[in-house]
């Protein structure tokens, strides 16, 4: 568990497809990451256990949600329920966070 991260301690993990991330911060109730996009960057359709919540923190983003397409900006939330299919194409070079409960062990 990581309850306290300074943000240059933590590396910029790359997943291909324009996308790359940082856990923030996570314990067994509730993670953190912080996903960078580059213009273009796809986050694939797909879904999981977890609920999960995102905050636009910079950018343009067309989220896919349970088939729909949702533009997204800078300051705008959305959120997904559990096993709500979803994914993400970044429109303007852009950064998220995510908030999962409870937190992704696929990620650690």
């Amino acid at each position: 568990m990581k309850d306290v991260q300074f943000t240059d301690t933590i590396p910029l993990e790359a997943l291909g497809n324009g996308v790359s991330r940082k856990i923030r911060s996570y314990n067994e109730d509730l993670m953190l990451v912080e996903v960078h996009f580059e213009q273009d960057g796809v986050g694939a359709v797909h879904k999981h256990e977890h609920l999960q919540a995102t905050y636009i923190l910079e950018g343009v983003f067309e989220f896919t949600k349970s088939g729909v397409p949702v533009v997204v900006r800078t300051g705008d939330t959305i959120l997904f329920s559990k096993n709500e299919l979803h994914g993400a194409r970044c429109l303007e070079k852009g950064v998220v966070l995510d908030i999962f409960t409870p937190y992704r062990k696929d990620f650690v």
